[in-house]
């Protein structure tokens, strides 16, 4: 019996294979290393909200099929967050969208609003299911690449006009900006607003760091900018702002004509999920403003004690303005090749992180760029400071 030599991978996604994060997380494992790649915290989000869970399971909420949509405490309650933090008016029945995470967000709507052979303009280095998304639904992705600027990684608003051709369908827009950590500003924003609306473009926007930015930096959802609420789909995510990643509860927020497009496509994906969490999030979102301001303060602390330790370490720090994520330069260190970098730590130093490589499409571009993650207890990151000074 001979084995046929075609491939079993549909073509357009022959280029992916085994996420990096599947990777790294086992090289973590199997080492005893510090798991600083995969960005997830080491410890549980709100009592109060994993009770929430827990109530919802014994009373048998969300225990069968959820609504399609969502159910409708949850819709009600990314709503009232919307109005409250950006006053932007959605109606919780046509304009709200539950999903499974970000990720399935993402994949939904791309597969919904592209078609075979439109370009998608996308923010280099882009998160990778950014990349595998748009292959899915047939797209062209075009990298507007953000380089480093004064400490930071910036957008080149030429560059970005540059890349919209007539065959332009869509901007992917991220920000606060995995894996950079740079939050766009009001005037970068409303340079992207302008550009989508002169050229009629759809916009979607992955938020789901919109409570982790730092300093000066403010989080503003594009949505929000002149001519934008109609062509914009937004997206956020529970799992980065409650530190419950494993929930998978994500949302979509647009017009009604959007949304529908988005939820013909979920329906197929997953059609429902995480339905007692839906419960649990509707709670967490409406938990005061000082839970917000304090995981913002925790989180900024752990930055600031990796990229401390990060920097007498030998590594160019670039100090993120949001998300939980460092980008660090390798070049000092007399290296140049993150992945072969990222693989031998774990024996070096006992620490695990993540080639920026896999974010890009000019994988040279990256390669000196490692990405740290800080979204742990701050004795580990004390610990994996310790151990990385040994380089």
């Amino acid at each position: 019996m001979t084995s046929s030599a075609r491939p079993h991978l549909n073509r357009r996604l022959a280029e992916f294979g085994t996420t990096i994060f599947a990777e790294m997380s086992a090289l973590a494992v199997a080492t005893g290393s510090i798991n600083l790649g995969q960005g997830f915290p080491d410890t549980d989000g709100p009592q109060e909200i994993r009770e929430a869970a827990v109530r919802a399971l014994r009373e048998g909420r969300g225990n069968q099929y959820p609504p399609g949509p969502g159910i409708p405490e949850l819709r009600t309650a990314i709503a009232a967050h919307q109005l409250r933090r950006y006053g932007l008016d959605c109606d919780p029945d046509t304009e709200v969208l539950v999903t499974a995470g970000a990720t399935e967000a993402i994949a939904a709507s791309l597969l919904a609003l592209v078609e075979p052979g439109d370009e998608v303009v996308a923010l280099e280095p882009y998160y990778d299911s950014y990349a595998a998304s748009i292959a899915m639904a047939g797209g062209t992705r075009v990298p507007v690449t953000l380089r480093p600027h004064e400490g930071s990684f910036r957008l080149d608003l030429d560059e970005l006009r540059a890349a919209v051709t007539g065959r332009t369908r869509l901007l992917l827009i991220n920000t606060p900006h995995n894996p950079t950590g740079t939050v766009l500003t009001r005037a970068e924003l409303t340079a992207i607003a302008e550009l989508a609306v002169e050229r009629d473009l759809l916009v979607v926007t992955d938020e789901v760091y919109e409570h982790l930015v730092f300093g000066d930096a403010e989080h503003v959802p594009l949505a929000s900018f002149p001519g934008m609420r109609e062509r914009t789909v937004t997206i956020g995510s529970a799992g980065k702002t409650f530190s419950f990643t494993g929930w998978k509860v994500g949302w979509v927020t647009a017009v009604p004509e959007l949304v529908s497009a988005v939820r013909a496509v979920k329906q197929f994906l997953t059609y429902v999920s995480a339905g007692p969490f839906q419960y649990a999030v509707a709670e967490a979102l409406a938990l005061p403003d000082s839970y917000f301001e304090e995981f913002r303060r925790s989180m900024l602390a752990r930055r600031d004690i990796l990229a401390k330790g990060l920097t007498e370490a030998g590594f160019t720090v670039f100090r993120p303005a949001g998300t939980y994520f460092i980008t660090t330069d390798i070049r000092p260190l007399g290296e140049k090749d993150g992945f072969a970098f990222c693989r031998a730590l774990p024996e070096r130093a006992g620490v695990v992180a993540i080639p920026n490589a896999v974010f890009y499409d000019d994988r040279e571009a990256g390669a000196p760029f490692v990405r740290f993650a800080f979204c742990k207890r701050e004795e580990v990151l004390r610990e994996a400071a310790e151990r990385l000074r040994a380089l």
